[in-house]
């Protein structure tokens, strides 16, 4: 396993913009891929993005498809999540995960690595 640490989070006003960052401890093979979770309170936790190390092809929740943007920097092994339009539901922990298990596709959810968080508040 990996691991990740995520940063970027803070207090935005609704309209704004945050681009949050998941820094890989070790180097991440071209198998992997990574994704970007969020949990607000009282909530499941939900899927927003994923992204193949290899060949960038990206996943989006339809909840957050033309406002965010996931993205990998594959020299600084790091993935980013640019949000845009932010809006007060968008409130919640981010959490970035990682899975490098050889079956493991773009598809899935159930990511082997996962970081701590990083909260994002968004007011109105």
């Amino acid at each position: 396993q990996v691991q990740l640490l995520e940063s970027g989070g803070g207090l935005v006003q609704a309209g704004g913009s945050l681009r949050l960052s998941c820094a890989a401890s070790a180097r991440t093979s071209s198998r992997y891929v990574m994704g970007w979770f969020r949990q607000a309170p009282g909530k499941e936790r939900e899927f927003l993005a994923s992204i193949t190390w290899s060949t960038g092809i990206t996943s989006y929740a339809d909840s957050v498809k033309g406002r965010f943007t996931i993205s990998r920097d594959n020299a600084k092994n790091t993935v980013y999540l640019q949000m845009n339009s932010l809006k007060p539901e968008d409130t919640a922990v981010y959490y970035c995960a990682a899975d490098g298990r050889p079956l493991f596709t773009l598809g899935r959810r159930d990511f082997e690595s996962w970081g701590h968080g990083t909260q994002v508040t968004v007011s109105s």
